[in-house]
């Protein structure tokens, strides 16, 4: 039964943890998707130019509000590991995104608006997206350690094989 509730409590802190790491996302599909196209249909960039400008500015958005939301109760004594990891795999999922935006629209030859976003914005961005989900919280974000547990009793008995009495916690 302990067994049970612990498999379930971890279920539902990594939901709460993809709920919030998907409403990150969302803000930063959105700034993704906007500065792309502004890029592009706006300033007249090139599509895969237009790709890495939107993708990079997203990755700031999306380190605020990982680092300050979605993952604010794990380690912040290591900030420049933290935030050198994170752009090194926020880089690979540059890469993946934009990868598939230039087979689509140079390998494949789709050049339409429509083409170019959904390569962008649906296939490139969800492969980087599950990409970056698994990294951030295998390497990027670490979790604090856990509180140390209470001794076994084996450990905490005296010579004479009695518990030791300990003073009352202080509040």
């Amino acid at each position: 039964m302990g067994e049970e509730r612990t498999l379930r409590s971890r279920l539902e802190r990594l939901l709460r943890e993809l709920a919030k790491f998907s409403a990150v996302g969302a803000i930063g599909f959105l700034v993704n998707a906007v500065v792309f196209n502004l890029c592009v249909h706006l300033l007249g960039l090139a599509v895969v130019r237009s790709g890495v400008i939107a993708t990079a500015i997203a990755i700031g958005t999306n380190y605020l509000g990982n680092r300050h939301w979605t993952y604010r109760h794990c380690d912040k004594n290591r900030r420049s590991r933290e935030l050198t990891l994170f752009l090194l795999f926020s880089g690979v999922g540059l890469i993946i995104e934009n990868g598939a935006l230039a087979f689509s629209h140079y390998g494949l030859g789709y050049t339409s608006a429509l083409a170019d976003n959904v390569a962008k914005n649906v296939i490139g961005l969800g492969t980087a997206t599950v990409f970056r989900f698994w990294s951030y919280r295998t390497w990027v974000f670490q979790a604090l350690p856990l509180p140390e547990t209470a001794p076994d009793v084996e450990s905490s008995l005296t010579a004479n094989g009695t518990a030791p009495v300990e003073a009352p916690y202080e509040r």
